[in-house]
């Protein structure tokens, strides 16, 4: 059994849609961050940079007491070295998921974040910032644009943890995007949009922000 420390925002969706798609035994322990439950005690024991997603693996390979990993590449990387799943089928293949899920860690999902910051939730708006991250936002669109040419998932013909991790993240509505500029991301983005464990995902994750 897995637990999954989660609220529905782009990174705790990397993990939800890992646990789905490989049929892992998991439980949902929301972290509602709007209400500053990140900042628990009990939750900072396992994630001390107070971020989500987190995970406490209570079956780990080893046998021995339970694992519990933060950081959302981390945790894909736990996830698809447990099962033996999603993290490229040889040593090259892994190094390729390996170097996208960095540049989704490092540019994709922090400048983003920017994004949706400066647009959508700075209490005064700035200008310059706005412009500024959605360019970045446009040229990540780009790059990602370009790898995804001739390629049915981002490292080649397997869906791999590197999908997992940029598709959150691609919300064009959100960050002034028009994926008509940028066919291949929009033609990958319907085919993970569709697949049956990310349905599910989602439909998990707004069930458990929906209101009680």
């Amino acid at each position: 059994m897995i637990d999954l420390h989660f609220w529905p925002t782009p990174n705790g969706y990397k993990i939800l849609i890992f646990l789905e798609e490989a049929g892992l035994e998991h439980e949902i322990h929301p972290v509602n961050i709007g209400a500053g439950e990140q900042f628990r005690p009990e939750f900072l024991r396992i994630s001390p940079n107070n971020r989500m997603p987190a995970i406490v693996d209570h079956a780990p390979t080893d046998g021995g007491a339970p694992i519990s990993v933060f950081e959302s590449g981390a945790i894909l990387l736990y996830l698809a070295h447990k099962t033996g799943s999603f993290g490229g089928r040889d040593p090259r293949a892994h190094v390729d998921v390996l170097q996208w899920l960095m540049w989704q860690m490092g540019g994709l999902g922090p400048m983003l974040g920017q994004n949706h910051h400066f647009t959508r939730f700075a209490p005064e708006k700035v200008p310059y910032a706005i412009d500024r991250y959605t360019k970045e936002t446009a040229r990540l669109y780009g790059v990602l644009d370009r790898q995804l040419a001739g390629r049915t998932f981002v490292t080649g013909e397997d869906y791999t943890i590197a999908d997992m991790a940029c598709y959150p993240w691609i919300l064009p509505d959100a960050q002034g995007q028009d994926l008509a500029d940028f066919p291949n991301v929009a033609r990958w983005h319907a085919t993970i949009a569709a697949r049956p464990a990310v349905v599910r995902a989602y439909e998990r994750g707004k069930q458990v922000a929906a209101p009680k």
